[in-house]
């Protein structure tokens, strides 16, 4: 396996994007409405201002230092139907307090969801998977609880992760 992102910093042609942090994603949707209820109520995101020069039906939202851009879908009808809940699918996740806490409201609101754990010399991440009212699958976990390992060769890109641990020379 190659690492470009070690290849392109190491001796690349200019190295990688000057980039400084994820700053939204954008979900395209069957019911804007609907899904904007979802993140407000569910989730806990705030409605922000959208620019009024776009075309085309949206809201978006922001917290937990991350935007979420929703995106009336031209085609609702033909957008996939949920899949089942599986892990290994792409998602966003979302690190709690309380996953018990996460838990109980989720049996509150009848959202279907499944659990996993993942163990690492010891140390247990507790994993929650659900979707959104479109399929988009969401984690919520307690993923702070296991330290970010650097391979030896990519400490440089780590230095801003406060979940870094220290590495040992």
């Amino acid at each position: 396996m190659v690492n470009t992102t070690a290849a392109m910093v190491s001796g690349g042609k200019g190295g990688v994007l000057p980039l400084a942090s994820l700053n939204h994603i954008s979900i395209v949707c069957k019911s804007v409405e609907e899904s904007l209820d979802f993140y407000m109520n569910v989730l806990g995101f705030t409605p922000i201002r959208r620019p009024g020069s776009f075309d085309f039906d949206g809201a978006w939202l922001f917290n937990y230092g991350i935007g979420i851009h929703l995106l009336q879908s031209e085609r609702p009808d033909s957008l996939p139907a949920k899949k089942e809940i599986n892990p290994k699918d792409n998602h966003i996740s979302f690190q709690c307090e309380s996953m018990v806490a996460v838990e109980r409201r989720l049996k509150e609101l009848g959202i279907p969801y499944i659990q996993r754990c993942v163990e690492e010399g010891g140390i247990y991440v507790d994993q929650i998977f659900f979707h959104d009212p479109d399929g988009f699958m969401i984690e919520i976990c307690n993923c702070d609880n296991l330290p970010v390992v650097p391979l030896a060769d990519q400490t440089f890109a780590m230095a801003a992760c406060k979940r870094v641990a220290s590495v040992k020379q």
